[in-house]
C-alpha cells in the first residue's frame, strides 16, 4: 500500500510486466492452464507456440486495453459524461459496419477487413463531426454527443443489412464472431499494423494530460486560462479515435473497457488526468490481458474477449455505482 500511494504510476507499470509474463505462460498447451517455464527450452512446438502466437496476441491485448481505457478517459473528461465511452462517435459501430462490408463484397482476409474497418471507424468521426456542425440545438459537447448517437445508429442499421444478405452458412458467422470481439487470429503481422497508430496516439494522450484538466471546463472558462479550446480538443480526440480505430479493427468491438476502466481509474487515483489518465491505460490494459487470458483458457472452445469484458465490465460497474452513494431507506 505504502508503494501504490507513493508511485502507483510505477506500481502498475511492474504489475503490468509480471501479468504479460505469467500471460505467456498461461494456456491450455501442453495442459489445461499453465505451461511449464521449462517447457520452452525442451519442446520446439511450445516455442512456436509462444513466439509465433501468444507473444504477439498478449501484446495486442494490452494495447487493446491501454488504447480503450485512455481513450476512455479522455472522452468522459472532454464531454463531462462520466457514461461516454470511445465508441460513442461512431467508431465501434462504423468499424463493424466495415468489417461486415469487406467480408462480403471483398475479401474475408483479416488485412481487408483491418483496414475496411479502421477506414469506416474513421469515417464515422467525420460523419459525427459534419452533422455535429449543422445541429442547431444545445453547445458544441451536446451536439457531438447527439451526432455520434444517430451516426451509431445509422451505423449499426447498416450491420443489419449486411447480415441479413450474408450467406447464412459461411458469411454470417465470421461477421457474427468478428462483432463480438476476440484476439484469436492476430499474428505480429497484426501488431506491425496497428502499433504505428496505437503508439504514437497513446503517446499524444499522455503528453497532453495536463490540458484535460483544463478541457474539462466550461469553454468560456478553459479559453480564459488560455486553452485554445476547439484546437486542443480535435487533437485529443483524433489521437483517441485513431487508437481506437486501430485496435477495434484487428480486435472486433470489444465493450466497457473505455467506460469502465476510467471509473475505477478516478476512484484508486482521483481526478487529476495528469494521474488517472497513465493509471487508466495501464488499468486498461492489465484488464483486456487478464481477460483475454481467461477467455482462451477455461474452455477448449475460445470465449469471445468482448462476451468476457462486458461481463465482468458491467459487474465491476454495476458495485461502483452502488458503492459511489449509501442506499435510500424507505
Amino acid at each position: 500500500m505504502r508503494v501504490w500511494r507513493q508511485h502507483p504510476f510505477a506500481f502498475l507499470l511492474a504489475l503490468g510486466l509480471l501479468a504479460l509474463i505469467l500471460s505467456v505462460f498461461v494456456g491450455r498447451f501442453p495442459q489445461p492452464y499453465w505451461m511449464p517455464p521449462s517447457l520452452l527450452q525442451e519442446n520446439e512446438l511450445a516455442r512456436q507456440l509462444v513466439f509465433n502466437l501468444r507473444l504477439p496476441r498478449l501484446l495486442t491485448a494490452f494495447l487493446l486495453g491501454m488504447a480503450l481505457g485512455g481513450a476512455g478517459a479522455v472522452m468522459q473528461m472532454i464531454f463531462r459524461n462520466p457514461l461516454v465511452e470511445p465508441g460513442f462517435l461512431g467508431v465501434s459501430q462504423g468499424a463493424g459496419f466495415g468489417a461486415a462490408l469487406a467480408i462480403i463484397k471483398i475479401s474475408n482476409a483479416p488485412l481487408v477487413v483491418a483496414v475496411s474497418a479502421a477506414s469506416f471507424a474513421l469515417l464515422g468521426l467525420v460523419f459525427s463531426y459534419a452533422l455535429a456542425r449543422n445541429l442547431h440545438y444545445g453547445n458544441w459537447v451536446l451536439r457531438l454527443v447527439l451526432a455520434g448517437i444517430a451516426v451509431s445508429a445509422l451505423f449499426s442499421s447498416g450491420i443489419g443489412v449486411l447480415k441479413y444478405a450474408a450467406d447464412p452458412l459461411k458469411q454470417l458467422p465470421e461477421i457474427t464472431f468478428w462483432l463480438l470481439g476476440g484476439l484469436w487470429g492476430i499474428t505480429w503481422r497484426e501488431v506491425l499494423y496497428i502499433v504505428p497508430m496505437v503508439l504514437p496516439a497513446l503517446f499524444i494522450l499522455w503528453l497532453m494530460r495536463w490540458r484535460l484538466n483544463l478541457l474539462s471546463l466550461s469553454d468560456d472558462t478553459a479559453f480564459s486560462l488560455g486553452v485554445a479550446v476547439g484546437r486542443e480538443r480535435a487533437l485529443l480526440l483524433v489521437a483517441s479515435v485513431a487508437a481506437t480505430a486501430a485496435v477495434v479493427s484487428v480486435a472486433g468491438i470489444v465493450g466497457w473497457i473505455g467506460l469502465i476502466v476510467p471509473h475505477i481509474a478516478r476512484r484508486l487515483i482521483g481526478t487529476d488526468a495528469q494521474h488517472a489518465l497513465p493509471v487508466a491505460m495501464l488499468l486498461g490494459g492489465i484488464f483486456a490481458l487478464v481477460c483475454d487470458d481467461l477467455a482462451r483458457t477455461l474452455f477448449v472452445a475460445e470465449i469471445p474477449l468482448g462476451i468476457l469484458t462486458s461481463l465482468f465490465g458491467a459487474l465491476v460497474f454495476a458495485g461502483l455505482m452502488m458503492s459511489a452513494m449509501p442506499r435510500s431507506r424507505e
